[in-house]
């Protein structure tokens, strides 16, 4: 894996000033250019890992840490390592999952929770074989967005409400907008702490404190930068949301929210993580954005930085070392050593749709600049300026 590493941070100190390319619109069928811009400051870089070292697919949703043992869940299974990201053993519905698209991944003690878009699969020797549990065990959905488990406790988001279980997963009972007041049936993220259960929805945040018996709901009446939620953590009195619409951080429990945008990467925030000593990481659709101020203000880190791709799904961090999922694969920090930089262009290619192969040696990407700023895939590669 170090080897790997190090033959990685070459190359990505070769991207440390990169220049990028802002201009190019999807449709060009030909290379582009643009005017240079700066890299991100900072010593992180990253080693991104791909189908080419062990994962089931290089769409990363769901990232669970635990020493050097990762939980990688892909668009083709969930892709286990128990050596740090050196190898992986990839799990898939031969093994028990419901569906091999995995869009969540939790972990307590040895039982291993992967959420589906065909059920929920609980593993209880460490990810080895899965039993599915679907709408027949009490789930709301057999699409299952995200999942959150301390000991017997369990909860699933599903397209159609919050099931929870104090079973370990053998039975669920689902809450819906109808039977408990949740803010809206599509449920994206679940977190619990201290009691309190936090449900991010396509219309706000659940809060529960009385065990999912009821929810009160925030909004952007709240505080909330929008009512679109993807994800939610928490850690004691402070609660974490990303939204469409930036970053939304309460200290007091959930009660009000501050929104925060200076800095992300984009206001999309689709993954987000804090560790024990307050920094913020917030996987968004135009790369990896940390915080070290509270959320005030962020800096942001793309492929120029080594990331797979700059649309991120999510984000772990374990010590020193940050773990980002995208569409482009898992990818690892590490901290390079000083040297001279070598300036860079960043080369694009146009991709007609985020299924459409890249040539060789680009990376399959998403960015917020083509067609006049809506958007659109696009295949990158850094290559040598050679002083012109």
């Amino acid at each position: 894996m170090y080897s790997r590493y190090l033959t990685t941070a070459l190359e990505a100190l070769v991207q440390k000033t990169a220049t990028v390319l802002a201009s190019l619109a999807v449709g060009l069928a030909s290379i582009a250019a643009a005017p240079l811009a700066s890299a991100v400051s900072g010593d992180v870089r990253f080693t991104n890992l791909s189908t080419a070292d062990g994962l089931g697919a290089n769409n990363v949703y769901s990232l669970y840490v635990t020493g050097s043992t990762l939980y990688v869940a892909t668009s083709g299974g969930l892709s286990i390592s128990t050596d740090g990201g050196s190898t992986f053993t990839n799990k898939t519905t031969s093994n028990g999952l419901g569906n091999d698209s995995v869009k969540g991944v939790w972990v307590s003690g040895s039982n291993v929770y992967a959420a589906t878009l065909g059920g929920l699969a609980i593993s209880n020797n460490g990810g080895s074989s899965f039993t599915n549990k679907t709408t027949s065990n009490g789930l709301g959905n057999n699409v299952v967005n995200g999942v959150f488990a301390n000991g017997s406790d369990v909860y699933a988001a599903t397209q159609s409400g919050l099931a929870i279980s104090t079973t370990g997963g053998a039975a669920f009972t689902n809450k819906t907008s109808s039977n408990s007041g949740l803010a809206n049936n599509v449920v994206k993220g679940v977190f619990a702490s201290g009691g309190t259960i936090y449900a991010a929805t396509a219309a706000g945040l659940g809060i529960s404190t009385d065990g999912s018996a009821s929810f009160s709901s925030r909004t952007t009446s709240d505080g909330l930068g929008s009512n679109t939620l993807y994800s939610v953590f928490a850690r004691g009195s402070n609660v974490y949301v990303g939204t469409s619409g930036g970053v939304s951080i309460s200290t007091n429990g959930g009660a009000t929210f501050t929104n925060y945008t200076t800095g992300l990467g984009s206001t999309s925030v689709q993954g987000i993580y804090v560790d024990t000593v307050g920094t913020i990481y917030a996987a968004t659709m135009s790369g990896l954005s940390i915080s070290t101020d509270g959320g005030s203000t962020f800096t942001n880190y793309t492929i120029a930085e080594g990331l797979g791709s700059n649309f991120t799904y999510a984000v772990a961090a374990s010590g020193d070392t940050i773990y980002v999922g995208s569409s482009g694969g898992l990818s690892i920090s590490f901290s390079p050593a000083s040297a001279t930089p070598i300036p860079m262009w960043q080369q694009a290619i146009a991709r007609a749709s985020g299924t459409e192969t890249c040539p060789e040696d680009y990376t399959p990407s998403w960015a917020q600049w083509p067609n006049n700023g809506t958007g659109g895939f696009v295949c990158n590669k850094f290559v040598p300026m050679y002083g012109s």
